[in-house]
């Protein structure tokens, strides 16, 4: 599945005190956009809100390839999400993280192993795939998180802060990892991020919030 459109028509979001004003956006299919701005401005929350991780919009509508998506469950968008705080399950191996939405959606068993391995080969973790999280690098376990987020094969792809935390030659690998992948699996991406330099390196249009 190659990428979708992103529309966000007038989102309005509440998070406790916090108010997203109406907010429109529109990223084309096969897209890069990064997204930009203070801390506290409300990108996580936009990003949250377009993933499903909230009690929905206030108001406004999310379209994903034509279709609302507003109320959909989380699981039910076609998006993939890498999260600032990358979370493995501890317990399952680099390869069983990676089956884990295939699975869960009912593959067949020849699928999931096609794409786990063709994944794998991508990211340069086919040395890894029998470890657990505990014995992974910084790096090393973003690329597992990005693997586990593009297995499903979603039409967006939502980064948030998600090289955080790596030094700089780390930070460039998986910088580089994740440029790669976009354009290879055709997805359309949302990247929020504090660094300039990260998104003029992976965006092809950047979008700053006040």
């Amino acid at each position: 599945m190659s990428g979708g459109s992103l529309v966000l028509e007038q989102v309005t979001v509440q998070a406790g005190d916090f108010v997203l004003s109406p907010f429109s956006l529109e990223i084309k299919e096969g897209e890069c956009l990064a997204l930009m701005g203070p801390s506290g401005c409300g990108k996580t929350t936009l990003l949250e809100t377009v993933c499903g991780l909230r009690e929905g919009p206030v108001g406004g509508r999310v379209v994903l390839d034509g279709l609302e998506v507003t109320n959909l469950p989380p699981g039910a968008r076609g998006i993939g999400l890498v999260p600032q705080d990358v979370v493995l399950f501890p317990s399952l191996t680099v390869r069983e993280q990676i089956e884990f939405g295939p699975k869960l959606h009912g593959w067949k068993p020849e699928e999931i192993k096609e794409r786990v391995e063709s994944l794998a080969r991508d990211l340069g973790l086919e040395g890894l795939l029998s470890r657990l999280p505990e014995g992974l690098s910084g790096g090393e376990a973003r690329r597992v998180a990005l693997g586990r987020a593009l297995a499903l094969r979603p039409q967006l792809l939502c980064l948030d802060e998600a090289l955080s935390g790596l030094d700089e030659a780390r930070h460039d690998e998986v910088l580089g990892v994740i440029r790669k992948m976009i354009e290879r699996e055709g997805v359309t991406a949302l990247h929020v991020t504090h660094s300039k330099k990260e998104a003029e390196a992976i965006a092809d249009r950047v979008v700053v919030m006040d």
